[in-house]
């Protein structure tokens, strides 16, 4: 989902690329679901692994931030180029059982991911050294779904 929101709140600034470090193969239809709410554009998405951004010839990024809970405990591979990186704690919606239950967890984790990402949007990143960016990118990751820190 955030690939999806970054890309398509973020104009042609950002080109975002989602991974993960097990990919289930498939893109939730809960997923593409909260996305097509928001007037998101879906088309394109899959799910990827994070190897296919860490190899030579990969794309060069400017930012890793981790968003599944269970990412922070992972040793993440090495990316190629320092990119600044921060970890935005989402609960992992897809672990969520029950249908109804797991159409609120993708919903609560679309709003999270959306107000973060907005937040990160907001940046004036051209201002900012990379110790500020990092900063910033740190306190958007403790965003609460009630949007506080």
């Amino acid at each position: 989902m955030a690939e999806a929101i970054l890309n398509g709140r973020g104009g042609s600034t950002f080109t975002a690329c989602s991974a993960g470090s097990h990919p289930s193969g498939t893109v939730r239809p809960e997923a593409l679901r909260q996305l097509e709410l928001a007037c998101i554009p879906v088309a394109g998405l899959r799910s990827k692994s994070w190897d296919e951004f860490a190899t030579p010839g990969a794309p060069t990024l400017d930012f890793v931030i981790t968003v599944c809970d269970n990412a922070a405990k992972e040793l993440c591979p090495f990316w190629p180029g320092q990119p600044t990186t921060a970890h935005w704690g989402v609960p992992d919606p897809a672990t969520v059982q029950g249908e109804e239950n797991a159409e609120r967890a993708f919903r609560d984790a679309f709003l999270l991911l959306n107000r973060r990402i907005s937040l990160f949007l907001s940046l004036p990143l051209q201002k900012l050294d990379n110790l500020a960016i990092k900063r910033e990118l740190d306190g958007i990751g403790q965003i609460t779904d009630e949007g506080t820190r």
